[in-house]
């Protein structure tokens, strides 16, 4: 497969998540003319320190920060699943719901939190991250292929199987794909600035964040000054 997927899906657990892991590839590849769909398991309702507002109005507000970040690096078609945050487990039901949007959306590629527990950094390890991994990679193989699994998917909503040839990785051990993300970085803060309500001030983070980037950068032998998200590929077909 080129570098550009004609259609792409990133299926994450939270608002904010594929800005920090993909938003600078994403970018790239809607200015290719790819077409991206997000999908969040999650609205993020149990996310950030703030206590007046409940569960359901906190869920609102990052729907919509997350809506005008994809906005910022050209994805225009945002999902969210509705799972419970902080309570998110690779059953079933999750899978089927996962397959479901990649029988609508037919991608030649999709994005997934890595699945496995990182014991060098638990902070990047959130239980939803790695069942929504979990949950992704068995929708991929073998849900949405499978015309057994999921019957109504195909007898009752019409959903055609679909094989996703590709599936890129965030976060996982033995990355070996480095993207260029050098000329879009500054999509990739102004998608994460959406977060508001997760990130107050995104001058106190850009330097965090061009450090990392620049790191991953010279692991992956780019020249200098370049800035890279990290990938593993996982060929699925």
């Amino acid at each position: 497969m080129s570098d550009t997927p004609e259609r792409a899906l990133v299926v994450m657990a939270h608002p904010d998540d594929a800005d920090f892991s993909c938003a600078g590839t994403v970018a790239r590849w809607t200015e290719a003319g790819a077409e991206v769909v997000y999908l969040m398991v999650t609205d993020g309702e149990a996310g950030g320190d703030e206590l007046t507002l409940d569960g359901a109005e906190i869920g609102a507000m990052r729907r919509g920060e997350q809506r005008r970040a994809a906005t910022e690096v050209g994805v225009k078609d945002v999902r969210f699943l509705g799972y419970a945050d902080g309570r998110v487990v690779a059953s079933l039901d999750l899978r089927r719901d996962i397959a479901r949007v990649i029988r609508q959306v037919r991608p030649q590629l999709m994005v997934i939190p890595n699945p496995e527990r990182d014991w060098d950094s638990i902070a990047a390890s959130h239980p939803d991250h790695m069942a929504t991994g979990e949950a992704a990679i068995n929708a991929v193989f073998p849900d949405a292929r499978n015309p057994h699994a999921h019957r109504e998917l195909l007898h009752v909503e019409g959903l055609a199987p679909w094989t996703v040839p590709e599936v890129w990785v965030t976060g996982g051990p033995g990355p070996h794909h480095y993207s260029d993300i050098t000329s879009v970085f500054e999509r990739k803060l102004a998608a994460l600035a959406s977060h508001e309500s997760q990130i107050s001030d995104i001058d106190e983070i850009a330097p965090f964040l061009r450090t990392w980037m620049g790191e991953n950068a010279v692991k992956g032998g780019l020249p200098e000054g370049s800035l890279a998200e990290v990938f593993r590929i996982v060929k699925t077909a």
